[in-house]
């Protein structure tokens, strides 16, 4: 090799030592920026399923409501009905009097 290209080669060298630390670098970097998205996805995630989680015992309360007052209406129906049925029988026997 000639003394001219000893700078040349040299600078080379230094050049794609300077970039492979940069690249290392900027891998270490952004698999560390990853992993840390990762963490914040997985404690959004956990907190998420307890919000569902919530909901759903929020749910079963109302539909347990629900039907509840189903029941009552059901029931108020025939009460109603035998009220009316009541009704009509005492107004018979206070007819016949």
């Amino acid at each position: 090799m000639s003394a001219e290209w000893i700078p040349i080669v040299t600078a080379a060298i230094s050049g794609l030592s300077a970039a492979v630390a940069a690249i290392t670098v900027a891998v270490v970097q952004s698999r560390a920026q990853h992993n840390q998205v990762l963490a914040e996805m997985d404690k959004r995630d956990a907190l998420q399923a307890q919000r569902i989680e919530q909901l759903e015992l929020k749910m079963d309360k109302h539909n347990r409501l629900i039907e509840r007052t189903y029941a009552l209406e059901q029931k108020t129906a025939v009460l109603s009905e035998q009220f009316s049925v009541t009704s009509h029988r005492i107004t018979d026997l206070e007819n016949r009097i």
